[in-house]
């Protein structure tokens, strides 16, 4: 079973997404960047999805410790966030964000975006 860590300082779009999630996948939950840091190394996910906008350490700031550090460089990250002009996409992927996904969204479609992004890792592991 694949690792999720969902990081939104809304409750609300967290739960959303855990819901979406919880059928296929284990979810770890956060509410901050200081949170995600600290889950992201302790638990190794395979996939973060990531707010840009929260209090304290924003989302571009940890997506790019994250992918800066050798021990967690691997995790995939799905920016999901109101950060949606082209300079902030272009931010988000040049930081490392495997996807860019603008909210409002579908939670339904992040858990399709998980479960393809999962199998073509799988597919690229065993091929």
């Amino acid at each position: 079973m694949a690792r999720i860590l969902v990081v939104d300082d809304h409750p609300k779009i967290v739960r959303l997404l855990e819901v979406a999630l919880k059928p296929e996948h284990e979810v770890l939950t956060a509410y901050n960047g200081d949170d995600a840091l600290k889950l992201v190394n302790e638990e190794h996910p395979d996939v973060m999805i990531l707010d840009v906008v929260m209090p304290g350490v924003d989302g571009y700031r940890v997506l790019h410790r994250v992918k800066s550090n050798p021990a967690t460089e691997d995790v995939a990250v799905i920016m999901l966030t109101v950060k949606d002009q082209p300079d902030d996409v272009l931010v988000g992927l040049t930081v490392g964000a495997d996807y860019y996904v603008p909210k409002p969204f579908n939670a339904n479609d992040i858990a399709a975006l998980v479960r393809r992004h999962l199998a073509a890792a799988a597919e690229k592991a065993d091929g």
